[in-house]
């Protein structure tokens, strides 16, 4: 069976908005996932700043990208240069910042991560009539 999604699945048209450092087209957008063209100018940068649970990850189609990520807990600022077919991550709560060192055009994923391990028991079932074993 094949599965063909809309364009977005928010009933939104392509939504593009323009930047002070070039473009983005939202192309795809749920509750737990984003996923956008950009194009960013030579020279051009975003603001500095972090995503409270969402993930960032970059991916370069054309152009040079330089992703910096300023490290939580300790003053350093990882640098990452990303080129055509490379892609970068970053997690969330981390402050981080692009700047195009020539006309790019890249892909912008979000996404939050389910921990598989995230639940927490009170008790460990079992069942009626049964005593538990010590």
């Amino acid at each position: 069976m094949k599965v063909v999604y809309p364009i977005s699945s928010n009933n939104r048209d392509n939504m593009i908005a323009g930047k002070v450092w070039g473009m983005t087209e939202d192309i795809f957008s749920n509750h737990n996932f984003e996923f956008h063209r950009i194009e960013v100018t030579k020279g051009g940068f975003c603001s500095k700043h972090k995503h409270v649970h969402k993930y960032n990850g970059f991916y370069v189609e054309t152009g040079i990208l330089i992703v910096s990520v300023w490290k939580s807990g300790y003053d350093l600022v990882d640098k990452t240069t990303i080129t055509s077919g490379q892609f970068h991550i970053v997690p969330p709560q981390e402050f981080h910042q692009f700047e195009a060192k020539e006309d790019t055009i890249a892909f912008e994923l979000y996404w939050g991560e389910f921990n598989s391990d995230d639940i927490v028991r009170e008790n460990h079932g079992g069942t009626i009539g049964v005593m538990p074993s010590k």
